[in-house]
């Protein structure tokens, strides 16, 4: 599909060959500084469905629209239409759901995010902020144009936020659990007891007791990083995972192959933790990384965990304490935990506002929504208001 105005011409194409990799991640240069992550790269999200993790028939039906000035790609975007709404972390079931009671169809709808992945990032690649504007503009259009019912931009920088508000978007707030490499003195942890002491005495203890009863339990952990990831530690990493998910009753969303084609794809953007008990793998858990143009990471991402057998506290060993040591051992600068959990406070990482972006085709019930976000975002407002107050850290004297 192609559409023309100005110097534009959008096109909306249907599989990711069509766009070329090195072209498409060309624009992540363009992004909010800080805000690059590897899961917007192309790789991972032509990954995400070639791997069969994302595809029509589990509910995801990959659209890549583009936006070009002559010959040169100017903006894109991951496009999903959508005939549910797992995966995205961004919960809008009462939305279908009135939809329903009404006799209307809330599915197919779109979704821009990367399938199965809570982590906030640039999501409207794009050279300039004129470009990102005339994107979202576009996508709207080409919803409509589709009589979807809806479309729901998710976990934004501050750019596409900005161009989304300019055209008319609702945004709405979330909340998520970063953790900081920052010392009170605004330097960075010189190691892990320096950031112990940071903390108040009863969270320090509880971090010292957690790590003692994996120790005592006879776990220790090693990490690989890049290509250093042997394929046989890949591959039990994903019986870990497998074997997480179906323990709670679920097939994993991400199938071996994906893992395979990280590996071979874009290994240096993922570490991975094993840990061994009498010298044989037990648990593991994989970081993501936003690998820097000269070869640092800036932001670590907490994304997949599992274990074979059960060691008390073994979870938060794996998924925070040993990530982040790893992260003060190497001069990162953020680990973010992911989705939700108030728990994760106990072990730093604090609240941090998240957004996304909303547009609904039906006036009535985008009238509705609209009023709904604003009280929402008004409880938002004092729920981090009130996590604020329960900070981890020392309190000045």
């Amino acid at each position: 599909m192609q559409m023309n105005k100005d110097n534009y011409v959008t096109r909306v194409l249907t599989r990711a060959d069509e766009v070329n990799p090195q072209v498409w991640n060309a624009l992540l240069a363009f992004q909010d500084a800080g805000q690059l992550n590897p899961f917007v790269r192309h790789e991972y999200l032509a990954a995400m469905h070639a791997s069969g993790s994302a595809t029509p028939e589990t509910g995801w039906t990959p659209r890549w629209l583009t936006l070009w000035e002559g010959q040169e790609l100017v903006a894109a975007c991951a496009l999903q239409l959508k005939t549910h709404s797992y995966g995205e972390y961004v919960f809008d079931w009462a939305w279908a759901n009135a939809y329903q009671q009404h006799g209307l169809a809330y599915y197919p709808k779109a979704v821009v995010a990367p399938p199965f992945t809570p982590v906030p990032g640039p999501r409207l690649l794009a050279r300039d902020a004129h470009a990102r504007q005339y994107l979202a503009r576009a996508l709207c259009d080409w919803c409509q144009a589709q009589g979807l019912s809806s479309l729901h931009l998710l976990f934004l920088s501050e750019a596409d936020a900005a161009a989304c508000t300019a055209v008319g978007l609702m945004l709405r707030q979330t909340v998520q659990f970063h953790w900081a490499n920052q010392a009170p003195d605004g330097q960075a942890f010189a190691d892990f007891d320096a950031f112990l002491g940071s903390l108040s005495q009863d969270k320090r203890k509880k971090i010292k007791q957690e790590r003692r009863k994996v120790q005592d339990a006879g776990v220790q952990f090693r990490w690989s990083r890049g290509a250093d990831i042997s394929p046989q530690d890949w591959a039990f990493f994903y019986r870990c995972y497998e074997r997480t998910y179906l323990e709670h009753g679920n097939a994993p969303y991400l199938s071996p192959d994906f893992f395979e084609r990280m590996a071979s794809q874009m290994p240096e953007h993922w570490l991975l933790f094993i840990a061994e008990r009498g010298g044989q793998p037990m648990a593991s858990s994989l970081i993501g990384l936003n690998q820097t143009k000269d070869g640092g990471v800036s932001t670590a991402y907490g994304r997949y965990w599992g274990a074979l057998e059960r060691v008390d506290c073994l979870h938060f060993e794996a998924c925070y304490y040993q990530p982040l040591a790893w992260c003060i051992a190497h001069g990162v600068q953020r680990f973010e935990g992911g989705a939700q959990g108030e728990h994760k406070m106990a072990r730093a990482l604090m609240p941090v506002k998240t957004q996304s972006a909303h547009w609904l085709a039906h006036p009535s019930f985008a009238d509705a929504v609209e009023r709904f976000l604003e009280r929402e975002g008004a409880g938002v407002e004092n729920y981090l208001e009130h996590l604020q107050q329960r900070t981890p850290f020392k309190q000045s004297p």
